[in-house]
């Protein structure tokens, strides 16, 4: 498969600006401003996975760009609740329309029936979309380290954080674990390379050790076993982000009950 991230960014910058033109920044940044001065303060999603035995950070997941549709008829109000109600730690939302399925309003349909953090998955480039996930509800977002030059993405870090938002550093390579230099929440592994798709847990396996960071360590992606949870526990993980492995079934939020009564 061709290397589909540089798409996606490319795409990415063009509806963000399209966006600004629905939503001007100066609209959406005072709204954000209102909601952090009333008080409303978002869930710690790193705190939740450390002190959880389980970890699980489940994900809605339409779709994907290497597997077509995986639930194309999934509604977040038939799952997210389900997740949540089944022992999920926290839950991932893929945002991303074109590529995957998904949309911003899927977050602010849920935020009330569900009393854990809530990750905004998106490919974030601009701090616009930071603002964004901040006036639907989310508690935290996702920055990958593959998207953003360091300097972009430490200042996307800090602006998150002045927000109040929690971020989910995503990294596959041993260049990139500099990065962490950024101070997020949380540290992720990706096991898919997201141009190649190719995904293997042990790239998890293979940068816990290199990992020098007091950031809760999550492993994403191509994790469909319960030993393997167990495995990356004791490797120092805390966090484990799983999306297909439950989306692929009918009923997802039942697929999630079951595997973690198997860790």
């Amino acid at each position: 498969m061709k290397d589909i991230l540089q798409e996606i960014v490319a795409w990415k910058r063009v509806e963000v600006e399209q966006q600004k033109q629905l939503v001007p920044p100066r609209n959406l940044y005072a709204r954000v401003e209102r909601l952090i001065a009333g008080g409303i303060n978002a869930h710690s999603m790193s705190r939740s996975l450390a002190e959880s035995p389980y970890g699980i950070i489940a994900e809605f997941k339409r779709k994907s760009p290497s597997k077509g549709w995986i639930h194309e008829d999934a509604r977040p109000m038939d799952v997210v609740p389900k997740y949540a109600a089944g022992g999920a730690s926290a839950l991932s939302i893929l945002t991303d329309n074109k590529y995957f399925g998904g949309t911003l309003d899927f977050i602010p349909q849920v935020r009330e029936a569900v009393n854990i953090p809530i990750l905004r998955k998106e490919f974030i480039i601009d701090e616009y979309q930071l603002f964004e996930a901040r006036s639907v509800g989310a508690d935290a977002v996702l920055l990958i380290a593959a998207d953003l030059s360091k300097e972009k993405c430490r200042t996307l870090t800090r602006t998150a954080h002045d927000l109040k938002l929690e971020v989910l550093l995503e990294m596959h390579s041993e260049e990139e674990l500099e990065y962490l230099e950024c101070e997020p929440d949380m540290a992720g592994i990706n096991n898919r390379n997201l141009g190649t798709f190719h995904t293997d847990v042990a790239n998890s396996f293979r940068l816990a050790e290199k990992m020098d960071t007091e950031a809760v360590k999550v492993s994403e992606s191509g994790i469909s076993n319960p030993d393997t949870v167990r495995q990356l526990r004791e490797a120092g993980f805390r966090g484990f982000l799983m999306g297909e492995c439950f989306m692929k079934e009918q009923d997802p939020g039942l697929a999630l009950e079951n595997f973690i009564k198997a860790i």
